[in-house]
């Protein structure tokens, strides 16, 4: 019951201010629309209607449709299910493989430490796209590809942060009082290190999560992501554009769906974070 009432106490603290506020309604929306979206969307976001292509906003469709006469709102909720699917495992994976990478890296020694810090700045120097580029090449694209790609690109980011976050608590006086009780070093780390440090991680991987919409986004609309007839709001961006000239309804539909949703998180995270951290909070 204590971890839900802080969790409550939490979301009580982001609701304060009007940033908190909107970012959490845009993120339960978006994870609303994205885990129920069989049931919000209209029609079947595939089924093609191509006498009825570009139609304005209706009953029958409430955003129009688009060059193949689909259902531009059921599309675009499939989307978030789609992006949501993809931060969260491309996420979750990172978060893993980092906080191991950078807690290992914290208690081994120098040299080795090295290394493990070596292969984080290898990685980081590596750009997303360029990395895509090179993975997509050899095995072509899909959804699978966007999630390892987004999943090897953030794990430095979570490893630093990791290890910094051991170095800072390794010394600390109720560690050594275990270490002198006699408890082992996996105890250690599964029964005190890993709780004190998740916090700040859980924080970073909610703020890296319109990032990842974003990178997810992008691979698609450069046909390296998700593949059609997949609805990603990537590919709903690069459908509409080649058909600008024809409705500009299904480019605005999609890009304002991948703002939102990416200002919804990000103003969500912030806010999580200001709640969480005090001081950050007083300064801003």
């Amino acid at each position: 019951m204590s971890k839900l009432h802080a969790t409550g106490a939490v979301l009580r603290k982001v609701c304060r201010t009007v940033p908190g506020a909107m970012g959490l309604v845009i993120v339960a929306l978006v994870l609303a629309c994205a885990v129920l979206a069989s049931f919000v969307a209209t029609h079947n976001p595939d089924a093609l209607d191509v006498m009825n292509r570009f139609a304005g906003p209706s009953w029958e469709h409430w955003l129009g449709t688009d060059h193949l006469g689909r259902d531009l709102f059921s599309r675009m909720v499939h989307g978030a299910s789609v992006a949501m699917q993809v931060a969260v495992a491309s996420i979750a994976a990172s978060l893993t493989v980092g906080t191991a990478l950078g807690i290992l890296a914290a208690y081994l020694p120098a040299r080795t430490e090295r290394l493990v810090l070596i292969l984080f700045d290898v990685i980081s120097s590596f750009p997303s796209l360029v990395l895509a580029l090179a993975v997509v090449a050899v095995f072509g694209p899909s959804t699978q590809i966007v999630i390892l790609i987004v999943a090897v690109t953030l794990t430095p980011h979570f490893g630093r942060v990791a290890r910094s976050q051991v170095l800072t608590l390794r010394s600390a006086p109720f560690l050594e009082a275990e270490r002198i009780l006699g408890a082992s070093p996996l105890r250690i780390v599964f029964s005190h290190v890993l709780p004190n440090i998740l916090g700040p991680l859980v924080i970073l991987a909610s703020m890296d999560i319109p990032v990842v919409i974003t990178i997810e986004a992008g691979l698609s609309f450069l046909g390296l992501g998700v593949r059609p007839p997949l609805a990603s709001w990537g590919t709903l961006i690069q459908d509409g554009y080649q058909y600008l000239s024809e409705s500009w309804i299904p480019v605005v539909v999609s890009s304002v769906a991948l703002a939102v949703a990416t200002l919804g998180f990000t103003l969500f995270g912030e806010a999580l974070r200001d709640a969480v951290d005090p001081r950050i909070g007083r300064e801003h």
